[in-house]
């Protein structure tokens, strides 16, 4: 008990310190460009725009190991699909006003896209399901390919346009307060992260099938003795991982202009959030995604623009360094000390 109050202090000085070296550098590149308040405040809040889509794409990711131990590296094209659906499906004629057709554009998407990420892990996940977790993040890196491959042949390499959702015209809406702009769709954007934050919230406290779902992540030979599927929630975890993606993929679109390859580097960056966030919490993951998108784009405000997706693995690789349970994991040696004292 002596050694706790050293044993905490070295704990909090193994973060705080590198937090302060890293706030100082921040400062320092900043003056060099006569950064003030405002400036940070701006890069912050459209740091939190994007982190709110890595927050997404996380949550998606998260869902998938918990149930499968699997890392779904074909999380990217579910994003991918998600955008170039809705944009497909807008742009066929109907005689609907604007923002049914838009509203009915959206839930055809997400709904392909789900039958879609189902029918990927039927044909994939599934048959392999006795391999190894190493072949099955192989496999799910191959599916990415695949898709992105497809999404190439029927699209081409053209980036598209598809509307905002306030103005639902293809400039948006910029809102001005206190010196800082913020376009409307962001706040489509924060609004789809909350939303499905609170209903896998709901879903996963409160439902039958959540809680089966949380079973299979707590033990899954435990769950198939009482009579729950690991591979029935194999199956809905995809579908819901592909779901999420796709929503990550619609909300984004009218900023980034969907294209077949927009699912990579999304992707890539919603993997480190998870990574961030603990890989097994669903709030840990927006955490890691918010927090992701602040540092990265505030970095590359301070530096260069282009190296803003450098940013990302720098974390990535700290955080595998220094906490690879992520913010909110739990690490094995706390693990082992709790069950120690019990």
């Amino acid at each position: 008990m002596k050694r706790a109050p050293a044993g905490l202090f070295l704990r909090v000085a193994r973060y705080f310190v590198p937090i302060v070296v890293l706030g100082a550098v921040v400062i320092f590149l900043g003056s060099q460009k006569n950064f003030g308040p405002l400036q940070y405040a701006q890069l912050s809040l459209d740091g939190l725009r994007g982190g709110a889509i890595y927050a997404l794409i996380a949550m998606g990711f998260v869902m998938v190991f918990n149930v499968t131990g699997v890392i779904n590296f074909a999380q990217g094209a579910f994003v991918m699909l998600g955008g170039m659906l809705a944009m497909t499906f807008y742009q066929w004629e109907i005689a609907l006003p604007a923002w049914l057709h838009l509203l009915g554009s959206i839930l055809l998407a997400v709904v392909v896209t789900t039958l879609i990420g189902m029918l990927v892990e039927r044909l994939t996940i599934y048959p392999a399901r006795s391999s190894s977790t190493l072949t099955l993040i192989i496999i799910t890196v191959g599916v990415y390919i695949t898709l992105q491959g497809l999404g190439l042949l029927v699209w081409g390499a053209d980036a598209y346009i598809f509307p905002a959702f306030t103005t639902l015209e293809m400039s948006d809406k910029t809102i001005r307060w206190a010196g800082l702009m913020i376009k409307a769709q962001s706040f489509w954007i924060w609004g789809a992260t909350i939303l499905v934050l609170v209903v896998l919230a709901y879903f996963f406290e409160r439902t039958l099938l959540g809680k089966a779902m949380r079973a299979c992540s707590v033990n899954r030979h435990g769950a198939r003795l009482v009579g729950i599927s690991p591979g029935w929630m194999s199956l809905v975890a995809f579908g819901m991982a592909a779901a999420v993606g796709a929503v990550g993929g619609i909300v984004v679109a009218p900023i980034l202009r969907p294209s077949y390859d927009m699912g990579l580097s999304l992707g890539l960056k919603g993997f480190v959030a998870a990574i961030l966030g603990g890989l097994i919490s669903t709030p840990g993951a927006v955490l890691g995604g918010l927090l992701l998108g602040f540092l990265e784009n505030v970095a590359a405000g301070v530096t260069k623009a282009g190296m803003k997706d450098i940013y990302a693995f720098i974390l990535l690789i700290l955080t595998l360094l220094l906490r690879p349970q992520g913010l909110l994991g739990v690490s094995k040696t706390a693990v082992e000390s709790s069950g120690e004292e019990h």
